[in-house]
């Protein structure tokens, strides 16, 4: 016959075997819908990538354009202050003369 000491042991063997199996089982199905989560994750980041890369080409002509016009204007600018320097520069060396 069994001993109470070995019936208690039994079940708490029986128990403790049981839980473990549930567990291990909720650990395969968070592992499963982490690697879910994370193949997701990644394809979103690749689509972020590619927008990015689609975005990237127009915004670098807008910018050499917005360059380009800037520089114009200031050599443009810089030619106007030449003009009236040079006319104030003229006009000082008739009043000295």
């Amino acid at each position: 016959m069994i001993d109470p000491v070995q019936l208690v042991l039994l079940i708490v063997i029986l128990v403790l075997t049981i839980l473990l199996v549930i567990l291990g089982v909720q650990v395969f199905f968070i592992l499963r819908e982490l690697r879910q989560t994370i193949s997701k994750t990644n394809k979103v980041i690749e689509n972020a990538g590619s927008i990015t890369e689609n975005i990237e080409a127009p915004l670098s002509a807008l910018s050499s354009l917005a360059l380009g016009v800037k520089a114009s204007s200031l050599i443009t600018i810089a030619k106007f202050i030449r003009s009236l320097v040079g006319k104030h520069s003229d006009e000082d060396r008739k009043h000295r003369d």
